[in-house]
């Protein structure tokens, strides 16, 4: 199977249709057990591309810093949220789609026309997107906000981690790895804690069968 590159082909089109400036957005966080999930919209300028932009997860961790910097010198952006308590009242996809709403409208210019990361395009953005699967491996605009997202969230939570030490976010992102459960287990939930999530349900389940 042929490698995916990011490329400019989807903001060009829509340029050609005179939509805009072009946003990519994307989120990430929507696995982890603990955390808020972050998204970024980013609006890049042709003139100065930072060299290198690809999905996310396909960086080191040093090449995603790298390039986080450069973004952020030379691109629009905007980031925003949707807490541990809106995950838990909405449910993770609308808390996504909440946060992609938020970065969209947080950017200091107004995009005439966004791209999306994924097969959904969030109810604030209908009839001025374009949902794009695997978009942060296909769009540069994408690919740029999934950068930026993914850093800001692994530096909050390894703030986090320094308040509640013991489940290893600095290293886990709150994703639920073994070391992760094992402090569930071992240390119980702290309020990062989306409640929602089987894992940690489950822990509040049984304390409460315990308990009662």
């Amino acid at each position: 199977m042929a490698k995916i590159i990011a490329d400019y082909q989807f903001e060009a089109a829509a340029l050609a249709r005179g939509l805009g400036p072009v946003a990519g957005v994307d989120e990430v966080g929507r696995g982890p057990l603990a955390g808020p999930v972050t998204a970024a919209a980013v609006v890049l300028d042709l003139a100065r591309m930072p060299a290198g932009l690809a999905d996310s997860k396909a960086l080191t961790a040093a090449r995603r810093e790298r390039l986080f910097v450069e973004i952020m010198a030379s691109a629009v952006v905007s980031v925003a949220h949707a807490s541990v308590e809106e995950i838990d009242t909405l449910n993770i996809l609308r808390a996504s789609h909440l946060a992609m709403e938020r970065a969209v409208t947080g950017l200091a210019v107004v995009p005439g026309f966004v791209l999306v990361d994924g097969n959904l395009i969030p109810a604030g953005l209908q009839g001025r997107a374009e949902a794009i699967v695997k978009g942060d491996a296909r769009s540069w605009s994408i690919a740029a906000a999934s950068i930026i997202a993914k850093v800001t969230r692994d530096r909050i939570m390894v703030d986090l981690a320094q308040q509640h030490p013991g489940y290893g976010w600095e290293c886990n992102a709150g994703y639920p790895t073994k070391q992760h459960l094992e402090a569930l287990q071992n240390l119980g939930v702290t309020p990062w804690h989306r409640r929602s999530f089987k894992p940690v349900h489950n822990m509040l389940y049984q304390e409460v069968s315990v308990t009662s």
